[in-house]
């Protein structure tokens, strides 16, 4: 072996290895969809340009779709886990369950089975909880809502109790449907679920 690659065997050795990024998911429906406005508008790119101003390595996959139910994202769960491998998994899901007046019993099911998932594949689950409206009855609202926080601490998982909390009942930070939060809503929508997040992350960073 030559002197000069004795010398390159050992420098390259000598590096550091850099780790790789860390990936965080967003498994969510038209919430994080970035419904009627632009993708670059919604929480998603926002939170990732707060990730950026607090020097925290991780990077957001959207995988979000429009009308997406818990059973859609955990059919959807498996493929997803395989091709980005994330450190992070945030659960937003529900909102078109309860829409459609689905079980919340089926929608606790597949929320634990995602949440199991991804704890399998190596990654933290975050849920990220939503709210219908009034018209669906006091009982059904009652026992859609709590699906959250009782997985929550069932499955000792963060959550995010409502991240619509500053935005969904004020008319000019929703959409004509009222269902939807419009651009202008995502700044906030962002900063609360960073305000859950990012205490977790940075203290995994330490």
């Amino acid at each position: 072996m030559s002197k000069m690659l004795v010398v390159f065997v050992m420098l390259f050795i000598a590096l550091p290895v850099r780790a790789e990024t860390p990936v965080i998911v967003i498994l969510g429906d038209s919430i994080s969809a970035a419904y009627g406005f632009e993708q670059a508008q919604g929480w998603a790119v926002i939170l990732q340009d707060k990730l950026k101003q607090a020097q925290l390595p991780h990077h957001i996959v959207n995988e979000s779709i429009s009308g997406e139910t818990s059973a859609g994202g955990l059919a959807r769960l498996d493929k997803i886990l395989s091709a980005h491998h994330p450190a992070y998994v945030l659960v937003e899901l529900g909102a078109n369950d309860g829409l459609r007046g689905l079980s919340p019993l089926a929608m606790k099911a597949n929320l634990t089975e995602i949440i199991a998932r991804s704890r399998k594949a190596g990654a933290n689950a975050m849920l990220l909880g939503m709210k219908i409206p009034p018209n669906y009855g006091k009982a059904y609202i009652e026992k859609f809502y709590q699906v959250y926080p009782e997985l929550a601490k069932e499955l000792a998982v963060p959550l995010v109790p409502f991240i619509l909390e500053h935005v969904a009942l004020k008319p000019e930070l929703m959409q004509a449907d009222g269902l939807h939060p419009n651009a202008r809503a995502q700044p906030f929508i962002a900063d609360t679920i960073a305000s859950y997040l990012f205490p977790l992350l940075k203290a995994e960073t330490r």
